[in-house]
């Protein structure tokens, strides 16, 4: 196994109905869904996805109601038992655990932050932070001081000893992500956490989650039916349809280059110039003042740079700069304002 990789998907399935060990045996995997349903009587939730989640990356699992995804992440904690394929953490196999090593696996080494913050309403927000914490043993003063210590890193500071009731909807979510938090966990599990709140709120707990990540690099698997939000959180991101991945990339790739017309759907209303970066637009063959600029080292722009922060540099001047590689420093190409302009009149 790649010692990057932190999860790894193998031919997951996950088909609902009496008999779903049997059937998946005798299937002939090249039925339709509703092939499927009708010659079986069992429903495919989820139909052999494959893929890797690199060690301290956000992945993304999206896709519209009814897409798998929900199903597809809860195979990888097995609160929902896949009907055949693995999952394996570390290079262990999740799926042949048993019910303890389960246990402490979802006790030590990952946490879930739902939709519904599933808060204790007789609990105070400390209290409910270190609940996780509680469960496994911590002692008291150990529990008080980590729950007060990620208090302050969701932003709650001072409502220690307030209710859930006494809390808005933001607020709430903030304790749910505390408490998953608290736990120190290796992996976080994120079910469509921000879809209840207000588009403000929701905007404001992206940015708190970004700042936590890149302070904290833990592997965090995010759900979401929003492409905008999947594409701001995700370093890669997986597009659900009917059980299957349609497609796997990063952000830039997927928009870039959707792979059938469901991806090309989603990425419609996205602006291209917040998405893609200087390598992606930039035009292959230089001019002699761009390989001057490039030979002094003058105005080098980076390729792995977005088109969104070079609009200030590039918009009222007729100027081009070399475009050079992030790693080696060789020139690639060059950018100037027209290429910038296109990309911001242009979607997908």
């Amino acid at each position: 196994m790649n010692i990057d990789q932190k999860i790894t998907c193998s031919n997951i399935w996950k088909l609902f109905g009496p008999d779903e060990k049997r059937v998946i045996k005798e299937l002939d995997k090249s039925l339709s869904i509703k092939e499927v349903q009708e010659k079986t009587g069992h429903v495919v939730a989820v139909r052999d996805v494959s893929f890797s989640i690199q060690k301290g990356e956000t992945f993304v699992v999206m896709g519209l109601s009814g897409s798998g995804k929900s199903t597809l992440v809860r195979c990888i904690s097995r609160l929902i038992e896949p009907t055949s394929g693995t999952v394996k953490m570390d290079d262990v196999d999740v799926t042949k655990m048993s019910s303890r090593d389960l246990l402490e696996l979802r006790r030590n080494k990952m946490s879930m932050v739902f939709q519904h913050f599933g808060l204790f309403p007789h609990r105070t927000v400390l209290e409910n932070i270190g609940y996780g914490l509680e469960v496994r043993g911590t002692k008291k003063d150990e529990r008080l001081e980590k729950s007060m210590e990620v208090l302050k890193m969701v932003g709650l500071e001072g409502w220690h000893n307030n209710y859930p009731r006494e809390l808005s909807g933001g607020m709430q979510q903030r304790v749910g992500l505390a408490r998953a938090l608290a736990v120190d966990p290796e992996i976080l599990i994120f079910d469509e956490p921000f879809s209840a709140l207000d588009p403000l709120i929701r905007r404001e707990m992206q940015d708190e989650l970004l700042k936590i990540q890149e302070k904290l690099q833990r592997t965090m698997v995010f759900i979401t039916h929003d492409f905008l939000e999947a594409i701001k959180m995700g370093d890669h991101i997986a597009i659900m349809k009917d059980g299957e991945v349609s497609q796997v990339g990063t952000p830039e790739e997927i928009v870039a280059n959707p792979k059938d017309q469901y991806v090309k759907d989603f990425c419609e209303d996205v602006p291209k110039y917040k998405v893609l970066s200087a390598g992606k637009v930039m035009r292959k063959e230089c001019c002699d003042e761009t390989k001057n600029l490039f030979s002094k080292k003058t105005d080098c722009i980076m390729d792995n740079l977005k088109i969104e922060t070079l609009i200030d540099k590039l918009v009222d001047t007729d100027k081009s700069y070399p475009v050079i590689c992030n790693e080696t420093g060789n020139l690639l190409g060059e950018i100037d304002r027209s290429i910038v302009m296109k990309s911001m009149k242009s979607k997908s």
